[in-house]
């Protein structure tokens, strides 16, 4: 079946939304990575009520997972209070550990010899003092696939970080962790991915507006 020329699940599937959280006062100024103290800016809290009335649909919506830390969090909270439900916090979820280089302004970064590794060859690049790409991914796929262990046959909304659901839906699509720098996973967008038997249907990427309770079956 498909809805606006995209495959929907069937009851079978358990879809996990991949949100990412909104916007913070650092977004695209630091790598904040697992720091405590970040909250959304003005900016995101309003991204998190929209996500709020776009999931808010979604009739199979079994339980609303967030990182640990606030900015995740507090993406999550306004959909969890629409469906009357607590946010669940899943450490498998947290941001990449980048170690050193953890509040480094990326203008500073871009200028490192090693940035040309983290785009070009992912998998072969650890964060000095910190976890490798690789680690990552397995990570944040060993986290999903608990989810949808624990949720068979229903919907859950995940909210995490950049680089975690870029390497989920890199790891769904079957493409190599080196090439997951080219997925876009833009604040408070959500990716959708329809885990069956015979294995998982990647139902949209980085989507930023619209209704997306048709991609879940009722």
């Amino acid at each position: 079946m498909y809805h606006d020329g995209v495959p929907r699940a069937s009851v079978r599937s358990t879809v996990v939304l991949l949100v990412r959280h909104g916007q913070t006062p650092t977004t695209g100024k630091l790598l904040p990575g697992r720091a405590p103290g970040l909250s959304l800016s003005e900016a995101g809290r309003r991204e998190a009520d929209g996500l709020a009335a776009r999931l808010g649909r979604i009739e199979r919506l079994a339980a609303v997972y967030a990182s640990p830390l606030e900015r995740a969090r507090e993406t999550a909270a306004p959909l969890a209070r629409a469906r009357g439900v607590a946010v669940r916090v899943e450490p498998g979820l947290t941001d990449c550990d980048f170690g050193e280089w953890t509040g480094v302004a990326l203008k500073e970064l871009r200028k490192r010899p090693e940035w040309k590794i983290v785009q070009r060859y992912p998998s072969g690049f650890r964060f000095p003092g910190g976890e490798s790409f690789v680690e990552m991914q397995a990570r944040i796929t060993a986290t999903v696939a608990a989810l949808v262990a624990r949720h068979p046959g229903e919907a859950v909304v995940a909210v995490s970080h950049g680089d975690p659901i870029k390497a989920a839906i890199a790891h769904a699509l079957g493409s190599h962790l080196d090439l997951f720098q080219r997925i876009a996973v833009s604040p408070a967008s959500v990716s959708a991915i329809a885990y069956r038997a015979e294995g998982p249907v990647v139902l949209t990427v980085n989507s930023m507006d619209g209704d997306l309770a048709g991609l879940v079956k009722p």
